[in-house]
């Protein structure tokens, strides 16, 4: 080393600004801003009740089963595409489970034999799942037919198979150990928000870190450039479909597990809501970006709304229309700040 560079001071640290702090991720800086004046809204309008243990505790019973819906919808997006058949896909295999553990399982069956067949249940409703995603994937990918109408076709299809083989009706009264699924709790956690955050955290590292995350960015960034630089695009895009039937069976467990029955119609106002909440999280529509940390933010800011305005009496059909306020005024606060950080961008440079 010369004694020129030896002698060198070192640069003094340099500091960052706010805009550098925003630069690094805005849309989960601007989410959680928003959630927070949600809490200080509804925390001011009804103090002794929307944060005690009670609210808290039911947000926490509530938010899993979309939130793991959502999580199937956000994968199909950041791959360019959609899948509009998650909710039918979870019914038909809720559907599924319920029909074995009601046939198989009696009031009068040992211990063993009620967990064998849950078990069963539970490996026939992964099944119908990734049968569905095998092949909703292999028709997008392989055919070539737009992601909108191959999924809206599953959907119907899926719904009417559905209807057809319970009359419309629903199947209850399932082995005690079910609805812990849905309604219990390990060590003072809810056993659904347990199996959402275990869902997200796999769900972020795959995307972010894995090879096949990685290559369903690139292919809803660009498609054709991805295919001519050596992946599997097509394989890839059946991959995601069965990742997304895969989510869409624990959502299935869950819902199952909470209301102790199956049903064909079940969660079907949750199809745009999951859309919603992954687009307000920052997902691209058009595939290449998103993280499961914005969603999961957007995810509790939408159940504080609807909480929040529950304990005030407001009616659910508000709820929904202040959902898409949010999202709009999500979206045009994104425009400005982008804006805003490109002027900053050209004074620097």
């Amino acid at each position: 080393m010369s004694s020129e560079a030896a002698t060198t001071p070192l640069a003094p640290a340099k500091r960052t600004s706010l805009a550098d702090l925003l630069g690094r991720d805005p849309t989960v800086t601007m989410l959680g801003a928003l959630v927070v004046l949600a809490v200080v809204f509804f925390s001011v309008l009804a103090p002794s009740r929307f944060l005690s243990g009670e609210t808290l505790r039911a947000m926490a019973f509530q938010m899993p089963e979309l939130g793991i819906l959502a999580l199937a919808m956000m994968i199909p997006l950041m791959s360019g595409g959609l899948n509009l058949a998650i909710i039918a896909t979870a019914n038909l295999s809720a559907l599924v489970m319920a029909a074995i553990l009601t046939k198989i399982v009696g009031p009068e069956s040992p211990p063993h034999v009620v967990a064998g067949v849950i078990a069963l249940a539970l490996a026939a409703g992964l099944v119908t799942s990734l049968v569905i995603g095998l092949i909703t994937g292999m028709i997008v990918a392989f055919l070539g037919v737009h992601p909108i109408l191959v999924t809206l076709g599953t959907m119907i299809a899926l719904k009417g198979i559905a209807v057809y083989a319970t009359s419309g009706g629903v199947i209850g009264g399932f082995p005690a150990a079910v609805p812990f699924l849905g309604n219990g709790t390990l060590l003072g956690f809810p056993v659904p928000m347990i199996l959402f955050i275990l869902c997200a955290v796999l769900v972020a590292v795959i995307m972010t870190h894995a090879p096949f995350g990685v290559s369903v960015r690139m292919i809803g960034s660009n498609e054709k450039a991805t295919r001519y630089s050596g992946v599997a695009t097509e394989w890839m895009l059946v991959g995601v479909y069965v990742v997304s039937s895969v989510l869409c069976w624990v959502a299935a467990a869950v819902m199952m597990a909470r209301f102790n029955s199956a049903r064909a119609g079940y969660a079907e106002s949750y199809l745009l809501i999951t859309i919603l909440a992954a687009v307000l999280g920052g997902v691209d529509p058009n595939g290449g970006f998103g993280k499961v940390l914005g969603l999961f933010l957007s995810l509790i800011l939408l159940q504080l709304i609807s909480t929040g305005f529950n304990l005030l009496g407001f009616s659910p059909h508000l709820t929904q229309a202040i959902w898409g306020a949010t999202m709009i005024l999500a979206i045009a606060i994104a425009l400005v700040r982008d804006k805003w950080m490109a002027r900053i961008w050209l004074k620097r440079t």
